[in-house]
């Protein structure tokens, strides 16, 4: 029996019908629909890369000014609606994408055409520059899902140290985020539902942790206390880019993209959290304590240093970075993420103040070496930070929640909320202190 054909919701846009292939004059001497057309199709383009509705607009912005025209946008999580402007008419568009997601292999070739028009992009015709974007529009993904199942391993992993967890608690780890990741990256392919592809994946990494485990005592009688892992082993799932840019957005009172990315970050957060909860009653499992490590205060420094450099390469690599991008995203968060425990371990600083300075040195570093590595800011900043996320603490809020521990959840909620919110502080005041442009609201 063949598949039935899934009917597509959004309908496909035809860029190219809003330029003539036989017309070869330069875009600046086109109607205004086709100027209006480039304009929106790569603000959308942008969008869909994950960053966030400052970024979209003064993208937007640049390439009108080089078209001499005006364009006013609203831009959310998954839409654009823009208006541009000539001095004699205006053009107007609603444009919204299918999905949303995170992909900075594209971004940086967006942001290079982007900064590359006003000197070339001029001189070019709608049809070649609509070519253009159709090239970078094909870049879906540097790797297959068994390579991002590798990655989400590493930085799960790496996360399971990071969190307190010892060798054992790693390798279930890494086993359980590699195949959950797997499976999410797989049915995201075939365009199943968000919420489909978080409940399976997350319930498929418990399923495989607690099943190793089982497996482990056994042949080897390990003890059962090791099963405080199983919350690591679906952290591939945190949604660090939304979380990080909705600050970004609320700060530069964006309050559309930023609630939107806020709501969409929460409701992933949320499933998979239930889904694990639901997962943990299962199979008798319980968020307990780590087991001590018993290191010295060096071997933990250099031990975090290392975890957090494999951790913020892998969740990189799972938002599609280059291997070199990905390597000065995981040395600047080795540095800060590190520095921000050692605040806590060392100076008894509270997590969330923390979490701030973190924060803000990761987006120092970030700015010190963004020129010398090609790459756009925010694909360094955020999978720099993503690992100081608290994902724990939110899985233990909601799974207290669900047991009707309501004090011990609402303080795992409250210990989560302040972190969450001193994190894209920490960036915005990095931003603000290096980036004139950001400074300002004009």
């Amino acid at each position: 029996m063949s598949d039935i054909p899934v009917k597509r919701n959004h309908m496909k846009i035809p860029w190219h019908n809003y330029v003539s292939a036989r017309n070869s004059q330069p875009i600046t001497e086109a109607s205004l629909s086709e100027k209006a057309s480039l304009i929106g199709r790569t603000g959308m383009m942008l969008l869909s890369c994950g960053t966030g509705a400052w970024r979209v607009r003064s993208s937007m912005n640049t390439l009108s000014e080089a078209l001499g025209i005006t364009c006013s946008a609203d831009i959310g999580l998954m839409s654009v609606s823009y208006t541009c402007f000539d001095g004699e008419s205006s053009f107007s568009h609603a444009l919204s994408l299918t999905t949303t997601g995170v992909n900075t292999s594209r971004l940086n070739r967006l942001e290079h055409f982007v900064s590359d028009f006003p000197a070339e992009g001029i001189h070019m015709s709608g049809e070649a520059l609509h070519s253009q974007l159709d090239e970078i529009e094909r870049i879906h993904g540097l790797y297959s899902p068994a390579a991002l199942g590798l990655a989400s391993a590493l930085a799960c992993g790496a996360f399971t140290f990071l969190l307190g967890g010892g060798p054992l608690e790693m390798i279930l780890a890494f086993a359980g985020a590699g195949i959950g990741n797997a499976i999410r990256c797989k049915l995201g392919k075939h365009h199943f539902t968000l919420f489909m592809c978080i409940a399976v994946s997350v319930s498929s990494a418990c399923l495989v942790y607690a099943g190793f485990l089982k497996l482990a005592e056994l042949l080897f009688h390990i003890s059962v206390q090791h099963e405080a892992g199983y919350i690591c082993s679906m952290l591939f799932i945190i949604p660090g880019f939304p979380f990080i840019t909705s600050g970004i957005d609320l700060a530069k009172l964006d309050m559309r993209s930023g609630l939107e990315r806020l709501a969409y970050a929460i409701i992933v957060v949320m499933v998979a959290a239930v889904s694990a909860w639901l997962m943990a009653l299962l199979l008798h499992l319980r968020p307990v304590d780590f087991l001590p490590l018993n290191l010295s205060a060096a071997q933990r420094i250099l031990f975090r240093l290392l975890a957090s450099f494999c951790g913020v390469f892998g969740f990189s690599v799972m938002f599609n970075s280059p291997f070199r991008l990905a390597a000065a995203a995981a040395f600047i968060g080795a540095l800060s993420n590190t520095f921000r425990l050692e605040l806590v371990d060392l100076a008894g600083f509270p997590p969330a103040a923390a979490a701030f300075l973190g924060a803000l040195s990761a987006g120092l570093l970030a700015s010190l070496i963004k020129t010398k590595v090609g790459y756009p800011r925010i694909s360094i900043t955020v999978p720099s930070i993503v690992i100081m996320v608290p994902g724990l603490y939110l899985y233990r809020a909601i799974y207290n929640l669900g047991i009707m521990s309501l004090n011990v959840s609402a303080s795992w909620f409250a210990a989560a909320i302040l972190i969450i919110v001193a994190l894209p502080l920490g960036l915005i005041f990095a931003r603000i202190l290096t980036d004139k442009m950001f400074r300002y609201c004009t």
